[in-house]
This record gives structure tokens, C-alpha cells and sequence, in this order.
């Protein structure tokens, strides 16, 4: 080794990222496996969502020699146990978990051997496969055959008894044709579908590996994207009644047949129901597109070549799928459309319910400006009446001083002196009157002003 070959990354680059290590070896997380032809491999998925990495490790811990297996181990998401004579692969993903058994297929099963036969053959231990932890979702015999490729009619005449009496779809895979994929889709008493790949005996162990990889996937991915249609199916209903609801109170806003608190009740209700529906299967229909990508991409994986008189794998499926796929993302795009519509109409009336606000608001302005006005009027007459009031006051006593002044002896004739101060009393009231009203205009716009 090199001796540079051993130096810190730190001497040349700064510090890593938290993430650096975890992110670049994803792409090593699932080795590709290895497979020695002829080999029979046997595949259960199950759903994970209330089975923990405790509960798989202490399943796992129940093979022969694993009984110290620890659960750090599983922390990966992937592991490969190599036991007496067979191999066991654990996978986890976010919805499913995966175990892949391989194990050489002996010399008397490669005439073909019927569902119990070929299960008596597998070295688990029994009732392995029946208890591990989770829900099947799918399970799969995968045979792997030496055969010569150049013998079409012979090809399929060796794979035929392991199909029975049931029609197969087959398919050359790869450009240079280097294997044969057969399968008939059907789910035997066991509970187990069954593939047949049939390769030269010069193929690869990785090649197969490969090939056995992508089957199984293809397989699972499409019966993951599936989930979606029961969802579909049973969204349908609601989705009409709550379109034709929606179209009903869409009519009352227009003929305005409806108060707004009722339309408004009715559209809260309605929304409600529709967001619940989105929230229930927002994931699963996400999920479904994701999967059923993951299909197409598979089927061209396989690079396939249609042989002669029989349908490919990829047409079979397909041709099966799509409708299914079309009819979910058909419910998820009429789920968001009607969600979206619901939100329009309450918009529509959100708007009416302002416009009517608004009125409101303005013929409560207009009253009140007309009572501020008529305030105003009475404010002036009483100040009038006041100014006039105050004056009689004054005068009278005015005179009642003049009288004093009289009987004193000072000559003034009371009545003429006062009526020539009249005038002066009624402008000094006045006067008086405005500078205290400007003085409480003043303070109270001081008291307005934060």
C-alpha cells in the first residue's frame, strides 16, 4: 500500500460534513448479490409499519449460529448472513422489509417440482419464513436455470413444468440476450408466485445476482404501487357526493336562494370533509407515483426482447398496471381539484359576506355622521341659548348694581347704564363662550394622539 494512501483526509481537506460518510457510502448500504447457478432463491416482503428492528433481530436470532447477533447490526438497513449452505439477506425500507434466501437447487428438481416439493427443499429452519414479524406483501419462488438459450421451443419446454397447466409470459433480457425471465403471475396454494430464469452456465454470479435483483423489485414495486386502487376505489364516492354539494352551493351563491351563515356552515363542512380525505391519502397516492416509477424504470432495466408467439413481461404488466395507475392519479387530481374549488367558493362568499359588511358599515357611518351633524346643531343652539341665558344673568345684575349705585346717591339712571351695556355683556359671553370651546376641542384631539 502506499504509504499516502494511509493519510487523514484532514491533512488535505477541511473538516467533513456531519453527513459526508452516512451520504457517500449509500451507495455501498445494498452489496449485489452473488449467485451460483443452479440456485433457488425464495423472497417474502412484509410490511414493517408496527415491527421494529428489535422485534426482525430477535427473528434472525432464531437461525442456526445467529443467537448473539446484536441489533446494531441492523441499524444499516441491510444485512447479509451467510449460514450452512444457504444465504439470508435482510432489507429494510421505509414501508416493507425483504428477506432473500439463496441456496443451491439440487439435481432432482430441475425436471420441475410442484409448491410443496419445492418448499420441502428449503434448509430454514421450520416455520421460519411463517413467523417472521410483519404482513406478507409479497413472495416469491425465483428458479435459476442452466439452459441453452439458442433452443427457443426447447427453452420453453424446460421451464413449462414448473408453470403446469398456466400460460407464461417470457422475456429475452438484456442486449445481447444473455437470459431467459419466465413467469405465469399466479399465486400458488403456498402462497408464492413462482419466476424461472434460465442463463448459459458461463453467466456470471453478479449478472445473475443482477438479474434476480431486478425481478424481485419489479415484482414488489408493483404490487406497492397497487395500494394506491383500493384507496381510489373508495374515495370515489365520497368524491362525487361532495362535487355535486359543491355544485349545489355554488348555484345558491349565484341565485343567492341561501343565507350566508347556511352556505357558510354547509362549505366549512364540506372543506373539512375534503381535507380529511387529502390528509388520509395524500402519502399513499405520492407513494403509488413513486412505485410505479420505480416499475417503468425496472422494465427498462431488463432491456427486453419479445420472443416470438409469447408476451414480455414488461407488455404483461404494463398493460395490467396502467389502468390501475391511471385511475389513481385520476382520484388524486380530483381530490386537489375539488379542494381547490371548495377553496374558491369560500372565497366567492367571503367576498359576498364583505361586500354586505361593508355596506353595513357604511349605512352605520352615514347615521352616525348624521347624528354627529344633528349633535352639532343642537350643540350650537344650546350654546346660543346658553350665551343668551348667561347675558340675562349679567345684566340683571348689572342692574340690580346700578339700582345700588342709585339709592347711594350716585346719579345714574340704572335702566339707561345697563341698556347700553348690553351689548358689551353679550360679546364679552360670547368671547368667553369660544375660547372655552376651543380649549376642549384642543385637549380632547391631544387625548386622540397616542
Amino acid at each position: 500500500m502506499n504509504p499516502s494512501d494511509t493519510t487523514p483526509a484532514s491533512a488535505f481537506l477541511p473538516q467533513d460534513d456531519a453527513l459526508r460518510q452516512t451520504l457517500h457510502n449509500e451507495v455501498h448500504a445494498r452489496p449485489q448479490a452473488r449467485i451460483r447457478m443452479p440456485a433457488l432463491v425464495l423472497y417474502v416482503a412484509v410490511f414493517n409499519d408496527d415491527v421494529s428492528r428489535e422485534q426482525d433481530c430477535a427473528h434472525l436470532r432464531l437461525l442456526p449460529g445467529q443467537q448473539d447477533l446484536e441489533v446494531e447490526r441492523l441499524q444499516g438497513n441491510f444485512l447479509r448472513l451467510r449460514l450452512d449452505g444457504y444465504t439470508l439477506k435482510w432489507e429494510r425500507h421505509s414501508e416493507f422489509t425483504r428477506y432473500s434466501l439463496v441456496q443451491p437447487l439440487p439435481d432432482h428438481a430441475l425436471a420441475g417440482l410442484d409448491d410443496a416439493a419445492l418448499l420441502g427443499l428449503v434448509l430454514l429452519p421450520p416455520g421460519w419464513l411463517r413467523a417472521i414479524p410483519g404482513r406478507t406483501i409479497a413472495a416469491i419462488e425465483v428458479l435459476m436455470l442452466h439452459g441453452n438459450l439458442a433452443d427457443v421451443a426447447g427453452t420453453v419446454a424446460q421451464a413449462q413444468p414448473w408453470f403446469g397447466a398456466h400460460s407464461m409470459v417470457a422475456s429475452v433480457m438484456g442486449h445481447n440476450q444473455h437470459s431467459w425471465a419466465l413467469t405465469d403471475f399466479m399465486l400458488r396454494p403456498s402462497g408464492f408466485e413462482r419466476m424461472v430464469v434460465i442463463a448459459p452456465e458461463n453467466t456470471p454470479q453478479t449478472r445473475a445476482g443482477r438479474v434476480s435483483q431486478r425481478l424481485l423489485e419489479l415484482e414488489t414495486y408493483r404490487l406497492m404501487a397497487l395500494r394506491g386502487l383500493p384507496a381510489a376505489k373508495a374515495l370515489a364516492p365520497m368524491l362525487a357526493q361532495a362535487e355535486g354539494q359543491l355544485a349545489d352551493i355554488t348555484a345558491q351563491l349565484e341565485n343567492k336562494s341561501a343565507a350566508d351563515q347556511e352556505l357558510l356552515d354547509t362549505l366549512v363542512s364540506l372543506s373539512a370533509r375534503v381535507e380529511r380525505a387529502t390528509a388520509d391519502h395524500v402519502y399513499r397516492f405520492s407513494a403509488t407515483r413513486a412505485y410505479q416509477a420505480l416499475v417503468a424504470q425496472r422494465i427498462a432495466e431488463l432491456r427486453e426482447v419479445t420472443i416470438p408467439g409469447m408476451q414480455t413481461i414488461g407488455e404483461f404488466m404494463q398493460r395490467r398496471l396502467s389502468p390501475a395507475m391511471a385511475t389513481v392519479a385520476a382520484t388524486a387530481q380530483r381530490l386537489a381539484s375539488l379542494s381547490e374549488r371548495v377553496a374558491r367558493a369560500s372565497a366567492l362568499l367571503r367576498t359576498r359576506v364583505d361586500i354586505a359588511a361593508e355596506s353595513q358599515n357604511q349605512q352605520l357611518l352615514a347615521k352616525l355622521t348624521r347624528g354627529q351633524e344633528l349633535q352639532l346643531h343642537l350643540q350650537t343652539t344650546v350654546e346660543g341659548l346658553s350665551i343668551a341665558a348667561i347675558s340675562y344673568y349679567v345684566v340683571s345684575l348689572l342692574l340690580y348694581g346700578a339700582k345700588a349705585f342709585k339709592a347711594a346717591g350716585v346719579p345714574v339712571n340704572p335702566e339707561l347704564a345697563v341698556g347700553a351695556l348690553i351689548p358689551l355683556v353679550l360679546w364679552g359671553v360670547w368671547s368667553a363662550t369660544r375660547r372655552i370651546h376651543k380649549s376642549v376641542v384642543r385637549l380632547t384631539r391631544d387625548a386622540a394622539v397616542p
